[in-house]
């Protein structure tokens, strides 16, 4: 959130040099797709990501509890740690940056339906979301891909803010939307960003499970070949036995 913030101010301000450079729309989303997606491969193989399993998403969280690869109060603590996260970041920000964040061009990097509706906006939520959790479950469970888990989600973080952010915002995380709208009081159709992402991803577990046979491999990180002790399956560093 903290990189969201910064990056919304940067290419959309109006005043900021950046947004001044580049007129078109598509540019600055662009780059604005690459940076969340480096910030997301960031946090993935981050030392801090390595030991937690870098979830950041309560959907990804409520995902892996289905597929019992966490406790239920693992889980709880994890998303509340989630929804804190997003929102004390965006406030952060705000005290630092407030007149800049809270100018009606940035909104505090608020996610809202696009021109074209709210069902529009719950589809592509839904789309979107839907597939990162298909790439993760396939790659995380798979030795020989399983290390570029990160990677794989960082290029499809940047690829839908490029292309799928005017249809809703791009969120795929209910904690990212919460931490924006509370500092905006911005609520517009809140519900598409905490219904759409968990049922999406849920609806990706459920396949794999079908695929698989009701056999799901690895664990609830998202980059586990590493020297971290894992907190899901107890792994001194390594593949997840």
């Amino acid at each position: 959130m903290l990189s969201a913030c910064i990056f919304g101010v940067l290419l959309e301000y109006p005043d900021s040099p950046l947004h001044l450079a580049l007129a078109s729309a598509f540019l600055r989303r662009s780059i604005a797709g690459v940076a969340m997606g480096i910030t997301a491969i960031a946090i993935v193989y981050s030392p801090w990501g390595k030991q937690s399993g870098a979830h950041i998403n309560p959907a990804i969280t409520l995902s892996f509890l289905r597929l019992r690869k966490i406790g239920l109060w693992d889980a709880l603590f994890y998303m509340s740690a989630q929804f804190l996260g997003s929102a004390v970041a965006v406030a952060l920000v705000s005290a630092a940056i407030g007149r800049y964040l809270s100018h009606p061009a940035v909104n505090y990097v608020i996610t809202i339906p696009g021109k074209f509706g709210s069902l529009t906006a719950f589809a592509a939520e839904f789309v979107i979301s839907f597939l990162l959790m298909t790439a993760v479950l396939s790659l995380s469970g798979t030795g020989r891909l399983a290390k570029y888990t990160g990677l794989f989600v960082g290029v499809m973080v940047a690829t839908y803010i490029t292309f799928e952010s005017p249809l809703s915002g791009m969120s795929m995380n209910p904690a990212r939307t919460l931490g924006s709208a509370i500092s905006a009081d911005v609520w517009s159709a809140i519900w598409i960003y905490f219904v759409a992402p968990p049922v999406a991803m849920l609806a990706a577990v459920e396949l794999h499970l079908l695929r698989k046979a009701r056999v799901v491999d690895g664990c609830a990180k998202l980059h586990h070949e590493n020297t971290r002790r894992c907190i899901f399956c107890g792994a001194n560093g390594g593949f997840a036995s």
